[in-house]
């Protein structure tokens, strides 16, 4: 951190005035201080922050690596719920005794790339939603936000290609087959929507391609068992959400650029 090498630098000119005992002693303490503050990490550690180039970019956080702002349950506002922050990860603690549901953007977004980082726990199941209709008539998330899927490949769901990661739940299976990583480790994942047009990556390798404005899609869905929810899919501007299944699933690096 450019903080702690300041302090420390002026640690050393004290110590040209008062002494280089004093000196070095006062820079170990503001270092402590500086290090104790909310949000602050180890030297080298990058998570949960932006790069200058990024900011250049346009590049936003999503989670800044400390709080849940900007996130709230799905049509329940900012209750207090499962998910929380530790370690500088979102973490949805699979608990039965707090209160669980998805956890919804408060912005909507239309084009966008959103990149986050995953890991989940044994035999554990999560997602990703996008474009997203947050509305009291709409019971769940899922009912109307097609599914970037995420699922420990020790799960028995993984033996079915339309529910492995990667994969547009239930409708596609991974255009490209991709590597996911085992339980407790991070896998890296990109969505990219412009004018309706939607990727899917996973650690760097494209896993769906498909235009969600298209007479196809249209078709796919009204095939699919999502075809008796009347919002789903049929828009391409919406909430971001993270899927609560009580399975214990952690995101980092969680940013957004606005297309």
């Amino acid at each position: 951190m450019k903080d702690i090498g300041i302090i420390k630098s002026i640690g050393a000119r004290l110590g040209t005035v008062i002494g280089a005992k004093w000196g070095a002693v006062i820079g170990v303490l503001c270092v402590a201080v500086i290090m104790a503050l909310p949000g602050c990490s180890p030297a080298g550690d990058r998570n949960n922050q932006l790069t200058d180039q990024e900011v250049r970019e346009g590049w936003k956080l999503l989670f800044d690596g400390r709080t849940t702002d900007g996130w709230h349950l799905y049509n329940r506002g900012k209750a207090p719920s499962a998910w929380v922050v530790v370690n500088g990860e979102l973490y949805c603690k699979p608990d039965g005794k707090l209160e669980h549901g998805d956890l919804i953007s408060d912005k909507e977004y239309e084009n966008f790339e959103l990149q986050f980082d995953w890991k989940i726990i044994k035999y554990g199941n999560s997602g990703v939603f996008i474009d997203v209709m947050e509305d009291t008539a709409i019971r769940t998330a899922w009912a109307s936000g097609p599914e970037y899927q995420l699922l420990d490949p020790s799960n028995p769901d993984n033996a079915n290609p339309l529910k492995r990661s990667g994969c547009l739940f239930g409708l596609f299976p991974q255009l490209n087959a991709a590597d996911v990583k085992p339980f407790g480790e991070w896998n890296q994942s990109r969505i990219v929507q412009s004018n309706g047009k939607v990727e899917f990556y996973l650690n760097g390798v494209e896993t769906l391609k498909e235009d969600f404005r298209s007479q196809a899609w249209a078709d796919t869905v009204a095939r699919s068992n999502f075809a008796k929810f009347p919002e789903f899919g049929k828009h391409t501007k919406g909430k971001i959400g993270l899927q609560d299944w009580s399975k214990g699933v952690s995101f980092r690096n969680v940013k957004i650029k606005e297309l």
